[in-house]
């Protein structure tokens, strides 16, 4: 396992194991941090709040640790590591019975969530061969997609019709199964603990690249906020439907359902990522996700949107939704100076970071006066001023 090459594929499927029962983990405690923080007795502006919460400790980590992954000779470790913060971030959020400890908790989560996303794109960056780039982080997206769908669905089953003071026994239940997941991703990426590049050599002589080199490309810069407003829109979204959800009588299981359409249609997308880039291009595709994205967003604000009509709009929204990632990862790795995409990438998730605090902060102002329904209209503004800038 010392090095990879195109015919040495088995890191990848290494990887995605342990992707998928991160992002389980990960998808299963974020939905619960909205009803716990309900529990405690916060309403749509402290909800909006803790989510910010987990984005602020990897805004000041994301770079220094992308830099890092281009200076290391093996970096899935770094993988393993974040899983295993993240089942700490997990139990935290499980004893946490206030609105200031569950901010830190969901600070925690952040930050193993981040440690598994650089370190993993990292990888997938550095040994695939550029004719199959696109193509595995369509793998690598899909696998995260596949711990969306089954994280809501777990954390659905596990809550059930749980309500009022009963959510917060029930969301503990759930959050040490959110534990069990992270631990066995931890697990999955064991055998990649002596992948070492060998091209490694190379990237050690690169010159060092500033951050002031990597946005300089028009392409890079809308990349990134591309991604940036795609990946907002999953964490407003996964934020705030459970409070539309239950002004309009619709159960914690059923809002695992519609959460998981949503991760299904992203993960068909993903899975068919080949197949439409040899119809239209990288860039069309990239406008297309946005644009789409921002129209489902504000057809789930739109008020007595039942069950039905919500599970619909997720579905189709998704689909378009879920090809933001890979593409934005391919095309930030792709336009990045040579040596310096681990760098770019960990830019690229610096920028997802500082648009999950400012984007929700802003959103939890506007759901203060408005309602949780203006939170999802905010973040349709935000895709589609991302859509004209890809444009």
């Amino acid at each position: 396992m010392g090095e990879a090459g195109p015919t040495g594929r088995r890191w990848l499927w290494f990887l995605l194991v342990s992707v998928v029962f991160a992002h389980t983990a990960l998808n299963l405690a974020r939905p619960l941090i909205s009803y716990r923080t309900i529990a405690v007795g916060g309403d749509a502006v402290a909800v909006g709040l803790v989510t910010a919460a987990y984005a602020l400790l990897p805004l000041l980590m994301a770079v220094p640790l992308g830099r890092a992954t281009d200076r290391a000779r093996r970096t899935a470790w770094i993988v393993g590591l974040g899983a295993v913060v993240l089942a700490a971030g997990s139990l935290f959020l499980a004893a946490a019975t206030g609105l200031v400890t569950l901010a830190l908790a969901s600070t925690v989560v952040g930050a193993g969530h981040l440690l598994c996303m650089i370190a993993g794109q990292g990888l997938v960056a550095r040994f695939s061969p550029p004719e199959h780039m696109d193509r595995d982080f369509g793998w690598y997206t899909a696998a995260a997609s596949l711990g969306q769908l089954a994280g809501p669905l777990i954390s659905g089953a596990v809550l059930a019709d749980a309500s009022g003071p009963g959510l917060l026994p029930a969301t503990s239940t759930a959050l040490w199964v959110a534990c069990a997941m992270a631990v066995l991703g931890a697990v999955g990426i064991l055998p990649l603990l002596s992948l070492r590049s060998p091209a490694h050599a190379d990237q050690d002589r690169a010159p060092a690249v500033g951050t002031r080199q990597i946005l300089r490309g028009r392409r890079m810069t809308a990349a990134l906020l591309a991604s940036l407003s795609l990946l907002s829109a999953v964490d407003i979204l996964t934020a705030y439907l459970p409070l539309i959800a239950e002004s309009r009588g619709i159960s914690p299981m059923y809002v695992g359902v519609l959460l998981s359409l949503r991760a299904g249609a992203s993960l068909v997308s993903r899975l068919c990522l080949p197949w439409l880039l040899g119809r239209w291009s990288r860039g069309n595709l990239i406008v297309a996700s946005t644009a789409v994205a921002g129209v489902s967003m504000a057809l789930v604000a739109v008020p007595g949107g039942g069950p039905v009509l919500l599970g619909a709009v997720l579905t189709a929204g998704g689909f378009l939704l879920g090809l933001g990632q890979p593409l934005t990862m391919a095309e930030v790795a792709t336009t990045a100076p040579p040596g310096a995409r681990g760098s770019a990438l960990a830019l690229r998730i610096w920028g997802n970071r500082l648009g999950q605090v400012a984007i929700p902060a802003a959103a939890a102002g506007v759901a203060g006066s408005v309602g949780a329904p203006g939170a999802l209209l905010v973040s349709a503004t935000v895709l589609f001023a991302a859509a004209v800038v890809a444009r």
